[in-house]
C-alpha cells in the first residue's frame, strides 16, 4: 500500500464520465488500468492505494490521474480568459483529467455512441472477460482490457455478442485498422490536435464528439473539445449560445489550448451542481 497527498478530487475525477471501467465498494474506489487493478481509498489528508501489482505503483498512479500537472495555473488562465467560469472552476477544484490507454480509449468512445455509461461498461466488461488477462486482488475476479493483437481474430458477430449494437462493424473495422498499421495509435501523440482529429475521424465510427474524447483522455490533447447535453445546457443557459458548430466556434476563440478543460469544468458544474 502507498499514500498520496489528497490533492483532488477522487469521485469527480472517475466518475465524471471520462473512464468506464471501475467500482465503487463501500468507502472505496475500485479502477481497472491497462496491467493491474487499484483500490484508492480516502482517509482524511492522504488516499490509499493496493494494488495486485504495486511495482512503481506510485508512479502509475501519478501519471493516470495526471498529478504532476498544475491545474491551478491552468485554471487562473481560463479565469482571466473569462471570468463567469470561475464558479464552475471552483465548483470543479480536485478535477484531474484521467491519462488512459489509447487503445482501450478509443474501443470505449465508439462503443459510447447514443448509449449509456451503464451499457458501456457493460460491453467492455464482457470483452475484457472473455479475452482480457485476469486478475486476482483481495478475493475477486477482474479482467484488464486486451490489446488490439488480442482481438485481431474477431468477427463483426463476435462483437454483436457483446451487446455494442450498430458500433460492432465499426469496431470490427478500427481493430483490423490497428493490426493492419492503417491506424497508428502511437503516431497520434505527435500530431496536432486539428491533424489528430481529421486523421481519426477518417475512420468509421468516429464523429467529431468520439475523436475529441480519445485526444483528451488519452492523450492529454487539451485543446479538443467534445460537446454533450450538459455542456449545450451550460451554454445556453450562460452564454446564451446554442448549436455545436457555435459552441465549438466560442471555446476555441476564448479558451485556446485549455477549450477541453473549460468543457470539462463546464459538464462537472451544470451535470452535478443540483446535486448539491
Amino acid at each position: 500500500m502507498i499514500k498520496i497527498k489528497n490533492n483532488f478530487d477522487l469521485n469527480s475525477t472517475i466518475t465524471c464520465g471520462q473512464i468506464f471501467r471501475y467500482l465503487k465498494r463501500d468507502d472505496e474506489f475500485i479502477v481497472i488500468l491497462k496491467d493491474r487493478v487499484i483500490s484508492l481509498k480516502e482517509d482524511k489528508d492522504y488516499i490509499e492505494i493496493r494494488s495486485n501489482d504495486e511495482n512503481n505503483l506510485e508512479e502509475i498512479v501519478n501519471d493516470y490521474f495526471d498529478l504532476n500537472r498544475d491545474y491551478e495555473e491552468i485554471k487562473n488562465d481560463i479565469v482571466k480568459r473569462d471570468s463567469k467560469m470561475k464558479e464552475a472552476i471552483e465548483f470543479s477544484k480536485g478535477l484531474k483529467m484521467i491519462h488512459q490507454d489509447p487503445f482501450e480509449t478509443i474501443i470505449s468512445y465508439v462503443i459510447s455512441q447514443n448509449n449509456r455509461v451503464p451499457s458501456i461498461a457493460n460491453s467492455l466488461n464482457l470483452i475484457a472477460k472473455d479475452h482480457g488477462k485476469k486478475v486476482l486482488f483481495e478475493g475477486y475476479e477482474y479482467y484488464l482490457f486486451p490489446s488490439y493483437d488480442e482481438l485481431k481474430n474477431l468477427s463483426v458477430s463476435d462483437y454483436r455478442n457483446y451487446k455494442v449494437g450498430f458500433r460492432d462493424k465499426y469496431l470490427y473495422e478500427i481493430v483490423k485498422s490497428i493490426n493492419d498499421s492503417k491506424l497508428d495509435i502511437n503516431k497520434i501523440y505527435d500530431m496536432k490536435s486539428e491533424d489528430a482529429l481529421d486523421y481519426l475521424m477518417t475512420f468509421k465510427g468516429v464523429g467529431p464528439k468520439v475523436a475529441s474524447c480519445i485526444l483528451l483522455f488519452a492523450y492529454q490533447k487539451f485543446d479538443v473539445y467534445p460537446t454533450d447535453t450538459w455542456v449545450k445546457k451550460f451554454m445556453k443557459d450562460d452564454y446564451n449560445i446554442e448549436g455545436e458548430a457555435s459552441i465549438r466556434k466560442y471555446t476555441k476563440s476564448v479558451y485556446g489550448k485549455y477549450s477541453g478543460l473549460a468543457i470539462q469544468y463546464m459538464f462537472n458544474f451544470k451535470r452535478n451542481k443540483k446535486k448539491i
